[in-house]
């Protein structure tokens, strides 16, 4: 469904006011931290532990490393710079030079498979995440736009590698870095050491703060970055509408307003896991100088040497860094979780419409295909859309349904094949209720034909086939003929292997609709849904989209929703639909002769100046 067009905003005139942001999809009880690591250590992570370990265990020595580095330049300043023992610098140049061989082969071993376990683990999410989706209900995607639920499978499952390339390597290579320095910085002094990290527990309050800022920004960001997706997945669909009314201006601002939302929320996130880092800087520099101080006055005093401070300097200069770090690591670690926290969120929804539990009822023949709807009532949240509506639609007849938009036609068909259920009354095919069947039988029996049938960015014979195996070519040649599509076909570049483009865009409307009708002359379901199927065409296209019509429905149960009544005058029987409920049926001659609604309607589409145009709405 296309939004309201929006009206030209004047030179003159205010912008609009930013649309609100995007609430969070479904939002239900918020899970512990611990539940979301359990759901995701069982689910991703535990059955990789080995090599999760072996990189754990890269890291461990690549960080050992520096704490080995310190203690080697208490004997490169007392032995060889000022004891003078020149013999003993190839030594500690050869161990030196190790250590940084050690961190290079390590580093990059580790920093490989980590990042091999990351991309694996986020493209799990992504395939899990869109196949829960695709089994949620119509009523689901009714209210979450796709800009959001794209920002969902890709921008959240890729925050959450974060765990593997940002977290898990701050506390095991600096975390052993930061417990090596500490060792080897005791092992020379104690005491300076004692005296060096006094500021530490000032950081507790601060930190306690900050992470509470991270976690919140975190999720404001990933909730602006789906506003900002689902924005431009509205602009892009209506580009042409767009360009026409002359609304660049206006939605580039729309969009500018999106994106002022999410830099702010990620510039405050980036600053609270900064501001985490400079703590740890203000710590390090209150004690350098305490140490400074405290052992100056010793190596003035002789009591220690040049080499033991230089190396507890060393130590600590390299302290910083890992310290920093692993100071910023809940930063880091609390926009994992708030990711984390979505995606686990997301995954909890249950699908409304599920595989009834046995005795399953039987799926009709195709001689058993009448359709009833009894009494039936449904509603979009509280807004009412068929009431108390009852149809019968006959096995091997053609059955169409007509009335003005918001009449409820299309909910007819979305009821029909279960991508929701109705709130009262019931359907059957055969006799029975459809929602005792077998779902996935029971959506085996439509084939549908829409107005903007769905292609896809494949191939010409992978949009027609649509997965279908074991299909001969020479039954493929007969469905193509049959639809019309050789006619075309044979004029592309590369014939049935030419890409059709995004949502067939390489196609024009006649040709994406005899395609649909390709793939639903190959599926040969017993009942032939048509919504709108030639409203967009042109005359030559829908005189040939037509004849394939009628050559698909022979034999078939057959639906039809349509505006213009020339296409349903040769129906059995034709409902009009007002208001979510049916006012009128019969045949063409039949309601004619009865000058009611669909009278009416007839007489608005065929006199006067507009005749053969559909009716306004």
């Amino acid at each position: 469904m296309q939004p309201p067009p929006t009206p030209v905003p004047s030179p003159s005139s205010a912008p609009p006011p930013a649309p609100p942001p995007s609430a969070p999809v479904d939002p239900g009880p918020r899970p512990s931290d611990r539940v979301l690591m359990d759901w995701l250590w069982r689910g991703h992570v535990r059955q990789r532990l080995g090599f999760l370990l072996v990189a754990v265990v890269l890291m461990a020595i690549d960080g050992s490393m520096l704490g080995a580095l310190s203690l080697m330049i208490e004997p490169l300043f007392d032995e060889v710079l000022v004891g003078g023992r020149g013999g003993l610098i190839g030594v500690v140049a050869a161990g030196i030079a190790g250590v940084f061989i050690i961190r290079g082969v390590t580093s990059l071993i580790h920093k490989t498979m980590i990042a091999w376990l990351s991309e694996k683990v986020m493209a799990e999410l992504q395939q899990q995440l869109l196949a829960h989706l695709m089994r949620l209900d119509h009523g689901f995607f009714h209210r979450h736009p796709p800009g959001a639920l794209i920002e969902r499978v890709r921008g959240d499952s890729q925050a959450m590698g974060g765990l593997f390339t940002a977290v898990l390597p701050k506390l095991a290579r600096d975390g052993i870095s930061v417990v090596a320095l500490l060792g080897a910085a005791i092992w020379i002094d104690w005491r300076w050491t004692l005296i060096a990290l006094l500021g530490i527990p000032l950081l507790i309050l601060p930190i306690m703060v900050l992470q509470r800022i991270v976690r919140r920004m975190g999720g404001d960001a990933r909730i602006s970055a789906a506003d900002a997706a689902t924005r431009l997945d509205e602009i892009f669909h209506g580009i042409f509408t767009i360009q026409r009314s002359g609304l660049e201006r206006h939605e580039a601002g729309r969009f500018e307003r999106v994106l002022s939302r999410f830099r702010k929320a990620q510039v405050r996130t980036v600053a609270g896991g900064a501001g985490m880092g400079s703590l740890a800087d203000l710590v390090a520099a209150m004690g350098f100088a305490l140490v400074l101080i405290y052992g100056g006055a010793q190596i003035a005093a002789g009591e220690r040497t040049v080499g033991q401070f230089m190396a507890f300097f060393t130590a600590f200069a390299l302290l910083i860094e890992p310290l920093r770090s692993l100071s910023a690591l809940n930063g880091a670690w609390q926009t994992v979780l708030a990711s984390l926290e979505r995606v686990y969120g997301l995954l909890q929804i249950r699908p409304r419409i599920a595989q009834p539990t046995p005795p399953l009822a039987p799926l009709p023949t195709r001689s058993q295909t009448t359709v009833r709807f009894e009494g039936v009532e449904f509603a979009y949240d509280s807004e009412p859309v068929l009431r108390g509506f009852d149809l019968e639609a006959r096995a091997g007849q053609t059955t169409a349904l007509v009335g003005p938009s918001g009449a409820g036609k299309t909910t007819v068909f979305t009821l029909l094949t279960r991508l929701a259920d109705p709130q009262a009354g019931r359907i059957t095919i055969g006799g029975h209720d459809i929602a005792r069947m077998d779902l996935r039988g029971l959506r085996d029996l439509f084939a549908v034909v829409a107005q903007d049938s769905a292609l896809f960015d494949e191939t010409l014979r992978d949009n027609v086939l649509m997965g279908a195996t074991g299909v001969s070519d020479a039954r493929l040649r007969e469905v193509l003929d049959a639809a019309h599509v050789s006619e075309f076909a044979a004029q592309l570049r590369e014939g049935l292997e030419t890409r059709v483009g995004p949502r067939g865009s390489a196609l024009s409307g006649g040709q994406r609709q005899r395609v649909a009708i390709a793939r639903a002359l190959l599926r040969d379901a017993p009942i032939l849904l048509l919504d709108e199927a030639t409203s967009a065409l042109d005359a030559r296209s829908e005189s040939l989209v037509q004849e394939a019509l009628d050559r698909l429905a022979e034999g078939r149960t057959t639906l039809v929703i349509a505006h213009r009544l020339t296409t349903v005058r040769r129906a059995d029987k034709i409902v009009v639909m007002e208001r979510g409920v049916a006012i009128e049926e019969g045949d063409h001659a039949t309601l004619i002769a009865r000058s009611g609604a669909y009278a009416r309607l007839h007489a608005l589409q065929f006199s006067g100046p507009e005749a053969g145009q559909p009716p306004p709405g």
